[in-house]
């Protein structure tokens, strides 16, 4: 058996392994859920401290997405990878918690939109190393928070603009102008620092 049969191995098992958590955290079982939550709490810390860019908010926001996960788990229904509708669970938790700061419009949709910077195509960053992404994650904090929701709601989540405008009540191309001023504001910052980030094209629809 290679080294490739081996992983994929591995990951069949983790993948049954999950599956049955998941039916018996369903059925309330406490210690499956426990188990859920070691396999995806790092994930998920992640999701949402690149989103708030604020260690304690977002060890907060973690745990209570995991609380509402356990009131909504019985609403998973297989149609996609249980990851990808925990990422989408927290994503929502996120944007409530924000929603609740007497802050939130002046901050998020502030009056004065810096939306005309401009960006070569060039710029996009490339996110499939998840090393690369750690590095970046010190570069996402420092974005304006508009800027960084769109940019990790598209770039690292995968939603597209127009999942992300319906979210943030915003128009889809005021997504599309935050996250281009994102990674504009993303290059200059990783060429201010040392690295080694690669940037490449992508697709911006």
């Amino acid at each position: 058996m290679n080294n490739s049969q081996v992983i994929d191995a591995k990951k069949l098992f983790a993948t049954s392994q999950e599956q049955e958590w998941i039916a018996q955290a369903k059925q309330g079982s406490q210690s499956a859920f426990h188990q859920l939550y070691e396999m995806h709490h790092r994930q998920v810390y992640a999701l949402c401290w690149r989103m708030l860019a604020d260690k304690d908010s977002a060890e907060d926001v973690c745990q209570e997405v995991f609380v509402v996960l356990w009131q909504k788990i019985n609403n998973f229904r297989g149609e996609s990878k249980f990851s990808t509708w925990l990422h989408s669970v927290a994503s929502n938790v996120v944007l409530t918690h924000l929603r609740k700061h007497k802050s939130w419009l002046q901050r998020v949709f502030s009056i004065e939109d810096q939306t005309s910077h401009s960006l070569p195509e060039e710029a996009a960053v490339e996110l499939d190393d998840s090393s690369e992404l750690e590095e970046l994650d010190k570069h996402i904090a420092k974005l304006p928070e508009r800027a960084r929701l769109v940019f990790v709601l598209f770039a690292v989540e995968g939603y597209r603009h127009e999942e992300i405008a319906k979210m943030l009540k915003m128009a889809v191309g005021s997504s599309k102008s935050q996250y281009h001023r994102a990674k504009a504001l993303l290059k200059e910052s990783l060429m201010a620092s040392p690295g080694e980030i690669a940037f490449a094209g992508v697709n911006d629809e």
